[in-house]
């Protein structure tokens, strides 16, 4: 498989673009994962000897594709692991979901319990009638614009992650009646769309682990459809 495409490295901080259907570290599979092939990448450019270290900071769902930062250093991954920690760094995610939301804005608050038998989480509307194992867990939303897939109407959402629970966005836009087009786990829509999950984490923001400067990633919307339908709204 190529190298994930390189947003950004210097000798601290490496910043790629995450493939959907890629994982973000090795599991039982052995399906290709980022942390595994930009380890290769780092040891076939500096030719070094043995393995490259790099940390992972922070995970995307395999259907997701996005912007995802690692550590080249231990510094780096302690300096950013308090940013992730003290809730500094920020994420915002594009979805299409179904349905025509009503309002322009919205948030999502509940508790998410996860079965890691199953890797599915239930959503609850509040503390009361939530495990003990469940997390708060809170989202806010925009509705940029309204468009069509094979005749069934869908909004595009920008995603605005308070917390970072496994799952967040797609159990809690589908607890509310939006679930995101092309989710196979969550997202009984109306129609069977045969693509990837429509959700990407598009930005991404940090301070630099040395110099403390801000540093923003982003994406730009996708030129192909179904996305191509809301370039005007961006």
């Amino acid at each position: 498989m190529e190298t994930p495409k390189i947003l950004y490295e210097d000798n601290h901080l490496l910043v790629a673009v995450k493939p959907a259907g890629v994982l973000s570290q090795s599991d039982s599979t052995g399906d290709p994962d980022m942390l595994t092939l930009l380890k290769a990448y780092l040891v076939d450019k500096y030719r070094k000897p043995g393995e490259a270290y790099l940390g992972l900071l922070h995970r995307l769902d395999r259907p997701v594709q996005g912007v995802m930062a690692f550590a080249k250093t231990s510094k780096c991954a302690s300096r950013i692991s308090e940013q992730i920690r003290n809730r500094t760094v920020k994420k915002k995610y594009r979805a299409i979901v179904y349905g025509i939301c009503g309002e322009k804005k919205g948030q999502i608050k509940s508790y998410l319990d996860k079965d890691s038998n199953t890797n599915l989480v239930t959503v609850y509307a509040t503390k009361e009638e939530a495990p003990e194992s469940a997390k708060e867990s809170f989202l806010e939303y925009e509705v940029l614009g309204q468009g069509r897939i094979s005749g069934v109407p869908v909004s595009l959402l920008v995603i605005d992650l308070h917390t970072g629970r496994s799952h967040q966005i797609r159990s809690q836009l589908a607890s509310i009646g939006h679930p995101i087009v092309g989710d196979r786990k969550y997202g009984k829509g109306p129609n069977r769309f045969a693509g990837d999950i429509l959700l990407e984490s598009y930005h991404l923001e940090l301070l630099h682990p040395v110099s403390k400067e801000k540093l923003v990633f982003e994406l730009p919307l996708s030129s192909e459809e179904p996305w191509k339908q809301f370039g005007n709204h961006e």
